[in-house]
């Protein structure tokens, strides 16, 4: 590589008549050979210089590196390297089964890190998004697609946020199936990923609707699991709606996987599944149906054991953690309308930028937003929900609460898929033609202020 100094130029070596002395008319011996000698000096220093110069650019054999390098990779990647210390999974009792218990996880976790320095959050606790569908085709004829859609929003979500995801279709204990069919996901999630501080169950049916919001993951630091509900709904009106499973963040520890195996006991791995039902029927007054589910589990252990597990529960109520659909898709155009109307007035929301550094204008747009009248999450504000949760739409078997027309279902999840999908595409310059419309078109320069 050359250097920032220029080198000497032959001219700017000046001579003086003072100090240049006659050279003799007659040769001799001594002065050729000095000659020679000053030439093949010369000649040596050249030939230093050029081969100085080409060996700075020669292309180094990669697999000189002690680790792997791929021609899709940026940089050498380091962390397919597992050193050879003994960790956790060497210990042939260690088993990924929910109906298996496991103790010590916290240690062994720190153990694992320890060896793995590369892995570390560097200051910001590792968040991986767990999501699933069934093993087998859907039954509705748009529910496959439907599913996709769902999916490739969780993975938009996820890029924009460093996010690592796993969707899987296999059911990972046989009797744990719908909606138990999370928890043997997660406990296996937890083992698979000890890197991981937290993990994110998110249902199929739920959409990311506003693809900027950050995880406040600072406010859950003394809590253990995180779940869109009310106190008063659970603890006072005691209703087996206070609270939605559908997602949640729980906290990759042991606490967690001992609350796991204990929610686990009350589903259809469980002996005393059918006693679980009655049980559930018999406290809540809005239950309509005896079988065991998830969500009436988990609102029954806090109920009945929250000095053992409540103090560690977060019930989210401040933002959209999960919004219900039906209070939602009716209000997403004036949503648009209000934060097109917001970016008009600051020109650096509507600068064109890489998808990369959405994170920088997220946050400005979230400091203009703060100071706009009904600028604020739920039924009564106009800022855009975290979450649409499509619960009892069942897109996959098309098997719809009766309280709603499949009509509604698809139409409510066109326009959070496409008001999610115009978010991620101005990053790309477009957006769609219509909010039920699969069609895009460009958008302006300056956008929105030249809509």
């Amino acid at each position: 590589m050359m250097s920032g100094t220029e080198p000497s130029s032959p001219s700017s070596a000046r001579t003086s008549k003072g100090l240049m002395t006659r050279r003799s008319s007659k040769p001799s011996l001594f002065s050729d050979g000095l000659v020679f000698a000053g030439g093949a000096g010369v000649a040596l220093l050249v030939f230093w210089v050029v081969s100085t110069f080409f060996s700075a650019v020669t292309v180094v054999d990669p697999s000189a590196f002690p680790f792997s390098v791929s021609s899709s990779a940026a940089f050498p990647d380091l962390h397919d390297r597992d050193p050879p210390g003994a960790t956790f999974y060497d210990d042939p009792s260690v088993s990924y089964t929910i109906d298996r218990p496991l103790t010590g996880w916290d240690a062994k976790r720190r153990d694992w890190l320890r060896l793995h320095p590369a892995f570390g959050g560097y200051g910001r606790e590792r968040v991986l998004m767990v999501t699933g569908s069934q093993p087998g085709p859907c039954r509705n004829p748009v529910g496959d697609h439907l599913l996709l859609r769902f999916f490739k929003n969780k993975v938009d979500y996820c890029r924009r946020h460093g996010i690592e995801l796993f969707y899987n279709t296999a059911l990972l204990h046989p009797a744990m199936n719908t909606f138990w069919a999370k928890l043997p996901m997660v406990r296996a999630a937890m083992l698979a990923h000890p890197e991981a501080d937290w993990v994110w169950w998110v249902d199929s049916d739920a959409a990311f609707t506003d693809m900027d919001f950050e995880l406040p993951l600072d406010r859950y630091r003394d809590h253990n699991l995180v779940v869109h509900g009310w106190p008063r709904l659970v603890y006072e009106a005691r209703s087996w709606v206070s609270l939605n499973a559908g997602v949640f963040l729980i906290r990759n520890c042991q606490w967690s996987l001992d609350f796991m195996a204990v929610w686990a006991a009350t589903g259809p791995m469980s002996p005393d599944y059918d006693r679980w039902g009655q049980l559930q029927k018999a406290e809540f007054k809005d239950k309509l149906f005896n079988e065991s589910d998830d969500q009436s589990a988990l609102v029954y252990l806090l109920l009945k054991h929250k000095d053992q597990w409540g103090d560690k529960i977060f019930l989210e109520s401040d933002y959209y953690f999960e919004g219900y659909w039906v209070e939602i898709v009716g209000r997403l155009e004036n949503m648009t309308a209000k934060y097109a109307a917001v970016e008009r007035q600051v020109q650096g929301l509507r600068r064109r930028h890489a998808e990369v550094a959405n994170g920088a204008y997220g946050r400005l747009r979230d400091r203009h937003l703060s100071g706009e009248d009904g600028a604020v999450s739920g039924p009564n504000g106009w800022r855009r929900p975290f979450m649409t949760h499509f619960t009892g739409c069942q897109p996959c078997s098309g098997d719809h609460n009766k309280m709603y027309s499949g009509e509604s279902c698809w139409e409510g999840m066109q326009r959070a898929l496409h008001f999610a999908d115009d978010q991620v595409l101005r990053d790309y310059g477009f957006r769609h033609a219509d909010p039920l419309s699969g069609d895009v078109e460009p958008l302006p320069f300056d956008y929105p202020s030249a809509a």
